[in-house]
């Protein structure tokens, strides 16, 4: 796979990304988000986020590490995360998962209502929740209305967003052999936490 500036070096086409935690604690991301107690078996700790990532990814189910990331970064770089955890498995992409990645990096690059719109639309007609319809799903539910334009809007429920970019990453990493998994998962929470700390 080539090799890139990465998203924090150069923003996604320019855009720049944010690069600070929108939580002081792991507290804080289960007072904003009470869906996540149902996503994670490690109880919540008044530590720092990260301090809190580096404990799951080191404990006996390190894929809380990954559900926990989704959560807890700002939700444009928690997309762009997603999106790069999908790339670092282009090649067990398919041809549609590249295209819906594609949907929601352009969302990320330029955050609106046509670029959400996009990719919620695309991942909407797609026949299976596979990695890339979940990214792009995530990057439709980002925000605004999750009915189509054309209908009454329905606000989006805050935490369909992290749940949908923990779908993409966890499908993804099931797509790896069993024993290349633990690799890749450390792997998987040591971007999300380089991104965290601005790279």
């Amino acid at each position: 796979m080539p090799a890139r500036r990465s998203a924090w070096e150069a923003g996604v086409n320019g855009a720049a990304l944010p690069t600070t935690l929108p939580f002081a604690s792991a507290t804080e991301v289960y007072a904003a988000f009470p869906e996540i107690a149902a996503d994670l078996t490690a109880p919540c700790e008044n530590r720092p986020p990260l301090d809190f990532l580096a404990a799951l990814a080191a404990s006996a189910t390190p894929e809380e590490a990954l559900t926990f990331a989704a959560f807890a970064l700002e939700r444009r770089l928690a997309i762009w995360w997603g999106h790069e955890c999908l790339r670092q498995l282009a090649d067990r992409m398919t041809p549609r998962d590249l295209a819906l990645m594609e949907l929601a990096a352009a969302w990320v690059a330029e955050p609106g209502d046509g670029t959400r719109g996009a990719a919620l639309e695309a991942a909407r007609e797609s026949e299976a929740k596979t990695p890339g319809v979940w990214i792009a799903l995530a990057a439709g539910w980002s925000s605004g209305s999750m009915t189509p334009a054309d209908q009454p809007a329905v606000p989006v429920p805050p935490h369909l967003c992290p749940r949908a970019i923990n779908a993409a990453v966890l499908s993804a990493l099931a797509r790896v052999d069993r024993p290349g998994r633990p690799a890749m998962l450390a792997r998987f929470a040591r971007m999300a936490r380089t991104l965290a700390e601005g790279g």
